[in-house]
């Protein structure tokens, strides 16, 4: 079983910061990448950011250059630091990972995908 604990959200006016945490537990091998998707109500689900273990980050186009990923120095954590937040920016945010439960799953270059409850972001004056 494997948990992936999204904090950091909340209110924010436009032009303000919020900085994102997720943090993943349980039985987990080795994490391939971790992330950041929003979902608006009837949207898709969009991704936002990822990083994967070797630091190589991807970024959504309308976060380019305003939002940033981090892992932390804990294992299994990381971050989301979101600046120059605009109105359009009010989504659930849920944290992905892509997991190796396991060294053969490892090896087989199988991961898995986990999600996160999500947190709620709203920029609104």
């Amino acid at each position: 079983q494997v948990q992936l604990v999204e904090s950091g959200g909340g209110l924010v006016q436009p032009g303000g910061s919020l900085k994102l945490s997720c943090v993943g537990s349980g039985s987990i091998y080795s994490m391939k990448a971790m992330g950041w998707y929003r979902q608006g109500p009837g949207n898709e689900r969009d991704l936002v950011a990822f990083i994967t273990g070797g630091g190589l980050e991807t970024y959504g186009d309308s976060v380019k250059g305003r939002f940033s990923i981090s892992k932390g120095d804990a294992k299994n954590t990381v971050y989301l630091q979101m600046n120059s937040l605009k109105p359009e920016d009010t989504d659930v945010y849920y944290c992905k990972a892509q997991v190796y439960f396991s060294e053969s799953d490892y090896d087989r270059r199988t991961a898995s995908d986990v999600w996160g409850q999500g947190t709620l972001v709203t920029v609104s004056s």
